[in-house]
C-alpha cells in the first residue's frame, strides 16, 4: 500500500514568510521516510474542516511546482481540482508542465466541485450540479485527448476548442495518473469507470457498497474492475497512535485499498509526518 500526505493544514504559527521552508521540510521529511505521494487541496480559500476561509491557502498548481522542485521521487496531484476553476485545456496544460518538470510524477484529481461560497467569491462561474456534472465529463475527455497523440478540436456541449495541442508530451506513460473524487453513485462512480485511473473516498465511507456499485458501472461500461485503483483519505489528530494507525489501513486494506492519503488538523505537521512514516516499511508490501 502506498501511504500519502494531504497538505491541507497550512496555517503554522511562523507566518506567511516561513510558510516556504515549512513545507519544503514537510515534502522532504515525508519522501526521506518513505511516503510515497504529496498532494494539496485545489481551494482558493481554506475549507471548513480545517477552519475559517481566512486561515492560510495556497493555490494549488504554483504550490506543487514548489512541492516538484523540494522533491525528486512523490507522485504530485491535487485532491481534487474543482471543474470549474480552471478551462480544461489550461488545466491539461498545467499538468503536463508539471509532469515534465517533475520528471514523470505528476497526476490531476479532478471532480465536480462543491465550494459555491469560494467560486461566488472570487467571481468564478458556479452553474447547477448538472451541468458542473457535464463540464466535468467533457474536461476528462479533453485532458486525455490533450496528453495523447490527438491535437484535433474538441466540440463538446459546454467547451470548444480548436486544436488540443500540447508540447512538450507528458513523460508520465501512458499518461499522468488520473484520479477522480467522490462518492455520487449515478454520476461519479461512472465517470470514474469510463475515464479515471483510481477512485478516492474518505476512510468512513461504505465501501462495501461503492465497491458494489463501481463494479456495475465498470461492467456497464465493459472495463475490468481491477484495473481502478481504489484510494481512500483517512486524518491524523491528537488522538491518532501508531497500533491505531496501523488498524486503519489494515481495515481499508481488506476492501482492497491501495493508497490512502492521510491529512492532519495539527498546527505542528511534523508530528503527523513522522507517525505516518513510522510505518511506511511495514505497509509498503501489503
Amino acid at each position: 500500500m502506498d501511504l500519502g500526505f494531504h497538505l491541507a493544514q497550512l496555517t503554522f504559527g511562523s507566518g506567511p514568510a516561513e510558510l516556504g521552508p515549512t513545507v519544503a521540510r514537510i515534502a522532504r521529511d515525508a519522501e526521506d521516510g518513505g511516503i510515497a505521494r504529496l498532494t494539496v487541496m485545489d481551494h482558493f480559500w481554506q475549507i471548513g474542516a480545517y477552519g475559517p476561509p481566512e486561515r492560510d491557502m495556497l493555490e494549488a498548481y504554483t504550490f506543487l511546482g514548489f512541492l516538484a522542485a523540494n522533491t525528486s521521487k512523490v507522485l504530485l496531484h491535487t485532491m481534487v481540482t474543482g471543474v470549474v476553476y480552471r478551462e480544461p485545456g489550461v488545466l491539461a496544460k498545467a499538468v503536463s508542465t508539471l509532469d515534465v518538470l517533475s520528471g514523470g510524477r505528476a497526476g490531476l484529481g479532478i471532480g465536480a466541485a462543491w465550494n459555491e461560497e469560494e467560486s461566488r467569491g472570487l467571481g468564478i462561474p458556479f452553474p447547477p450540479i448538472a451541468e458542473r456534472f457535464e463540464r466535468l465529463e467533457e474536461a476528462l475527455q479533453i485532458v486525455l485527448q490533450m496528453w495523447s497523440d490527438s491535437d484535433e478540436p474538441y466540440h463538446g456541449r459546454h467547451y470548444q476548442l480548436g486544436r488540443t495541442l500540447s508540447v512538450p508530451a507528458t513523460l508520465s506513460r501512458p499518461r499522468p495518473y488520473l484520479i477522480i473524487g467522490g462518492v455520487g453513485e449515478r454520476k461519479t462512480l461512472r465517470l470514474v469507470a469510463q475515464y479515471a485511473d483510481a477512485c478516492n473516498w474518505f476512510a468512513h465511507a461504505d465501501f462495501p457498497h461503492l465497491i458494489d456499485v463501481l463494479k456495475g458501472h465498470c461492467d456497464t461500461v465493459g472495463r475490468d474492475f481491477d484495473t481502478i485503483e481504489k484510494t481512500a483519505q483517512g486524518r491524523i489528530d491528537e488522538n491518532t497512535t501508531r497500533d491505531s494507525l496501523l488498524a486503519e489501513l489494515e481495515r481499508l486494506r481488506g476492501f482492497g485499498v491501495r493508497a490512502t492519503y492521510f491529512s492532519s488538523p495539527l498546527s505542528d505537521p511534523f508530528r503527523a509526518i513522522e507517525l505516518l512514516t513510522s510505518v511506511t516499511g511495514e505497509v509498503k508490501d501489503w
